[in-house]
């Protein structure tokens, strides 16, 4: 059995104002789609730039390249940083 489109199982319930639902409903017959289908679709193309913003680094083309060459040529460890990979030793028992 082919399963060819995701099961729609779940509800979520929102109140609003009359004006709200009649801008949603015509904004929805602008699309010729159902009030559902047109928030569920800006509700998640709205969550993933949210997402995006907050889970992606978009570099200048100078600050890739100052990135990039940390990875390819990296700094010796100073100090701290082999200060802090010690404790970390310490905390895994090791």
């Amino acid at each position: 059995m082919s399963r060819t489109a995701d099961v729609k199982r779940d509800r979520m319930h929102l109140r609003l104002d009359a004006t709200t639902k009649r801008k949603l409903e015509r904004a929805a017959a602008y699309q010729e789609t159902s009030v559902s289908d047109f928030v569920l679709a800006n509700a998640v193309a709205a969550a993933e730039r949210i997402i995006d913003s907050h889970e992606k680094i978009t570099l200048s083309a100078q600050d890739w390249d100052v990135f990039f060459d940390a990875l390819i040529n990296p700094p010796e460890p100073n100090e701290k940083l082999k200060e802090a990979a010690r404790r970390y030793r310490e905390r895994l028992g090791g």
